[in-house]
């Protein structure tokens, strides 16, 4: 037995300090399973699989914004380095994928203001546990600790929020689901999803299957006129 990170390193010809960057970020993962310690024990002969490394794909670049295809394990500092002179427009999750906006300082204020008035239609793509069979809106209202971690919960005396779920594709007892949401909360769809019994599938904070990322991405905006699309990531497609 020898620990992950060294192992790792060996592997893949890399440092010690790169190996437990990579382990640290959730790019690594054994059978089909996230490794979230550098240290953990495993056996000499063990097979690595690296995640995609995070490098945002433009989508679309206009005089005001950049829209980009955001890869799952990249957080909004990250993000933020590949785009000298931008600002962020809107935000994901770090294990989210897809759409995220960046403008100009000066286009910024106009930005917001969209998203504040719910004026940018949002669309979604999860994975969740089990068959979900029908069509569903949740609004029940949602309230956020903030600290270190951000956690949400359904509170009734908490802000209005809004999602539409629909089923597109199943497969070994798992649905690949269309969202829609109409307002932009904090964990919103992974908090509604969990309440009604369908957490994401890897996302352990509400209670969700571990696996090897949390399985949500932002598929279509569209924004001042324009439609924007972040082509799914490989591992979404149900086969």
């Amino acid at each position: 037995m020898e620990k992950a990170y060294k192992l790792l390193a060996k592997a893949n010809n890399i440092s010690h300090n790169e190996a437990k960057m990579l382990i640290d970020r959730g790019l690594v993962s054994v059978n089909g399973m996230r490794i979230k310690i550098a240290r953990m024990l495993l056996r000499e002969n063990t097979k690595f699989h690296i995640l995609q490394q995070g490098i945002p794909q433009v989508i679309l670049h206009t005089d005001d914004f950049i829209a980009i295809n955001k890869p799952s394990f990249v957080n909004a500092q990250e993000v933020l380095s590949f785009f000298e002179g931008y600002k962020l427009i809107n935000r994901l999750d770090r294990e989210t994928s897809g759409i995220m906006l960046l403008g100009t300082q000066a286009f910024l204020k106009q930005a917001i203001d969209e998203f504040k008035h719910n004026r940018v239609y949002k669309e979604y793509r999860a994975i969740v546990c089990g068959l979900f069979k029908d069509d569903r809106v949740i609004d029940t209202r949602i309230s956020t600790q903030k600290g270190q971690r951000a956690f949400s919960r359904i509170d009734k005396n908490g802000q209005e929020a809004y999602t539409f779920a629909s089923p597109i594709q199943y497969l070994a007892k798992k649905t690949l689901l269309k969202i829609i949401i109409k307002t932009g909360r904090t964990h919103q769809i992974r908090v509604h999803l969990a309440s009604i019994g369908f957490p994401l599938l890897g996302d352990t904070l509400y209670g969700g299957k571990d696996a090897k990322r949390l399985f949500l991405h932002a598929y279509k905006m569209n924004f001042l006129g324009h439609e924007i699309i972040a082509d799914l990531p490989q591992e979404f497609m149900l086969e």
